[in-house]
């Protein structure tokens, strides 16, 4: 059985062929591209050479998807980040598009975690796939950034806070599913 823990080595050759050295065969961008959807981390290394192209590869993925129309970057983040790489705000950047993803990832967590545990939403048809949907999405947007929760955000609200914020959303749920139901 792989060791999920440790990134899948992959290969590249001199054809520019990628080998997948746990399975004995050769990969596509797309086969990575679901290995890492899978919550998988890869490492893509030149045989001849060593390097290390894990970012060259990551980016070539990335940019097939945005090719194909499966937009998700908008043009203005887009000039952003091209802007970024011509100042000095590049020693900022990777750490603010790591702290973004991870209260992303954590507040959309957050958001199923409350509703399959305090809604009767929760046992709802479908609830526990969308939340394992929501999962595997958050995953694969920020499994492969490292120090991921190592970033403190702003400073927690007490419970009782949190707790009515919960339960504003809930209500807000449910008048929104109750208009959509009648």
């Amino acid at each position: 059985m792989a060791d999920t823990k440790k990134p899948l080595l992959i290969k590249r050759y001199a054809s520019r062929r990628l080998y997948n050295t746990e399975t004995s065969d050769y990969v596509t961008l797309d086969d990575i591209a679901e290995f890492i959807r899978e919550g998988r981390e890869v490492q893509i290394i030149d045989l001849k050479s060593g390097d290390d192209l894990t970012r060259q590869y990551l980016l070539q993925i990335i940019a097939e998807h945005e090719s194909r129309g499966e937009n998700m970057l908008p043009i203005s983040v887009l000039n952003d980040l091209v802007r970024s790489y011509a100042s000095q705000a590049t020693s900022v950047v990777p750490q603010f598009l790591q702290a973004s993803f991870e209260m992303l990832r954590d507040g959309q967590s957050q958001l199923m975690e409350n509703i399959t545990k305090a809604s009767p939403l929760g046992n709802m048809p479908g609830m526990e796939a969308m939340r394992a949907q929501q999962e595997m999405f958050m995953k694969a947007m920020t499994g492969g950034m490292p120090g991921m929760g190592t970033v403190p955000t702003t400073e927690p609200a007490d419970e009782d806070d949190n707790l009515n914020e919960i339960k504003k959303q809930l209500a807000e749920l449910q008048e929104k599913l109750s208009k959509m139901g009648g």
